[in-house]
């Protein structure tokens, strides 16, 4: 099981930017489909980035293609979601989640492992 810990979550005004970072402890594989989803109040969870780690192929949900990049430092156990050009409708609460390298990165009932989140608020 992999234990994750989110940071860096906050308040910015609309045009900002932020930086999450998620990092991994436990029994780490070297393969791994690592994401970060998030959810605002009274919305379905929803992937945002994935990365699947034994090949370093990334995915992003069309809302924040151009604006996020998902990223990863294997020395630190570390993976990271900077954030752009933030929208009012990027505010939510923000997960990282692994699992397996064979699931489908936007399907948040597939991963097997879940951080406690951190918040993001973007004010216009």
């Amino acid at each position: 099981q992999v234990q994750l810990v989110e940071s860096g979550g906050g308040s910015v005004q609309a045009g900002g930017s932020l930086r999450l970072s998620c990092v991994a402890s436990g029994y780490i594989y070297s393969s791994y489909c690592m994401g970060w989803f998030r959810q605002a109040p009274g919305k379905e969870r929803e992937g945002v980035a994935a990365l699947y780690t034994g090949v370093g192929t990334t995915y992003y949900a069309d809302s924040v293609k151009g604006r996020f990049t998902i990223s990863q430092d294997n020395a630190k156990n570390t993976l990271y979601l900077q954030m752009n050009s933030l929208k009012p409708e990027d505010s939510a609460q923000y997960y990282c989640a692994a699992g397996g390298r064979w699931i489908r990165w936007d399907h948040a009932n597939q991963y097997t492992s879940w951080g406690q989140g951190t918040q993001v608020n973007v004010s216009s």
